[in-house]
């Protein structure tokens, strides 16, 4: 079944992402090997249309075409961050400073596990707010 939705998160580099159903519903994973058009095009926010399969892990996409083929005129200067229940279309979600991102971080990475020792906090968060920043995900 052919449906219309718009791209959660892409990350061309591992090749999958997700797409938010205009109907609805739950996500749908999306692969690298099932895009239409060139993979750099397929960024959160673009319109696609796709077909609908059930996969072993749930809803998947296949034949994954752009709508609006044209990449956007500009990137904007600060890349939007999305959250659950942000509404795709609101451009004016601000990006957390380094700073921000790294104490964030560390509030996570306590909650999840109370065992994790200072030292191990330092690496993870150090690694994880490097790739952050070589992704854009974080200003500064």
């Amino acid at each position: 079944m052919l449906t219309m939705g718009k791209i959660l998160r892409f990350d061309d580099v591992r090749g999958y992402g997700f797409i938010v159903p205009s109907d609805g519903g739950e996500d749908v994973f999306m692969h690298a090997n099932d895009l239409v058009d060139e993979k750099y095009l397929y960024q959160a926010g673009r319109e696609v249309e796709f077909y609908l399969e059930v996969g072993d892990k749930g809803p998947k996409a296949s034949e994954i075409r752009l709508v609006s083929p044209v990449a956007p005129a500009a990137r904007p200067a600060r890349a939007a961050a999305i959250r659950p229940g942000d509404d795709l279309d609101d451009d004016t979600v601000d990006v957390l400073t380094g700073e921000e991102f790294r104490a964030e971080l560390t509030e996570a990475l306590l909650d999840a596990d109370g065992t994790l020792t200072a030292s191990q906090i330092k690496r993870v968060r150090a690694r994880v707010a490097e790739l952050a920043a070589d992704h854009g995900w974080v200003e500064g």
